[in-house]
C-alpha cells in the first residue's frame, strides 16, 4: 500500500516480499557497523523478521518503517519510516539504503517526506531520530531536517550509546493561545 509520494520516490507498506530488500540492507557493512548485526542471513531470516518486527507496527501504531522505491523503474531502494520502541516515549526517525543509491539527496528526501507525515497525517507532537555517534553522514542528514542533538542514550539490547536527536512537529500557531482563551 503507497504511503507517500516525492518527486523521485514512492514510499509504502514493506510486505514479505520485501525480504531480499531487507536482508540486503541489513547485511551492509554500514548496518551492521551503525546500527547493529540483527542476525539475518537467509531471505528466510529476513521474511521473519519482516512478519516479527516490522508488520506488527503497522497494526499497533498506523506506522512502521516503508520501502522506498524509484518511481522510475520502482527499483526497491531503502526504507525510510517510523519506529516505535517500548524504551522511548517518540516515533524514532529511520532510514537505511542500498549503497549504490548513496550521495543522490534520496535519504533526505524520503526523511522529509516522513517527517512531513508525521506531523500532517499522523498527527503527531514529537519527532526523535538515534544515531551512532560516529555516523556523520546520518549526523548532518537529521540536522538538515532540523532534528537537533539532545543527549547520548543507552538503548537496551544495543552496545553503545546512540545520540538522541529530537524535534517538535507543533507549529507555533498550535502552541499560541487563541482570542479568548484563558
Amino acid at each position: 500500500m503507497k504511503i507517500l509520494e516525492t518527486e523521485r520516490l514512492v514510499l509504502r507498506q514493506i510486505t514479505l516480499g520485501d525480504a531480499p530488500l531487507i536482508l540486503a540492507l541489513m547485511n551492509d557493512p554500514a548496518f551492521i557497523r551503525y546500527v547493529a548485526d540483527r542476525g539475518l542471513r537467509t531471505e528466510a531470516d529476513a521474511a521473519g523478521y519482516i512478519a516479527e518486527k516490522m508488520l506488527p507496527l503497522y497494526e499497533q501504531f498506523g506506522f512502521g518503517p516503508y520501502a522506498v522505491d524509484l518511481k522510475d523503474g520502482g527499483v526497491s531502494i531503502g526504507t525510510c519510516g517510523l519506529i516505535k520502541r517500548d524504551s522511548l516515549p517518540d516515533p524514532d526517525l529511520g532510514y537505511a539504503f542500498r549503497r549504490e543509491f548513496w550521495g543522490r539527496g534520496l535519504a533526505y528526501e524520503a526523511a522529509a517526506a516522513v517527517k512531513d507525515y508525521a506531523r500532517n497525517a499522523l498527527g503527531l507532537r514529537t519527532l526523535i531520530a538515534l544515531v551512532s555517534p560516529d555516523n556523520l553522514s546520518s549526523i548532518k542528514l537529521l540536522e538538515k531536517l532540523g532534528l537537533r542533538f539532545e543527549k547520548m542514550i543507552q538503548l537496551p539490547g544495543y552496545e553503545g550509546e546512540s545520540r538522541l536527536y529530537v524535534e517538535s512537529l507543533e507549529s507555533s500557531s498550535e502552541l499560541t493561545p487563541k482570542a479568548g482563551s484563558a
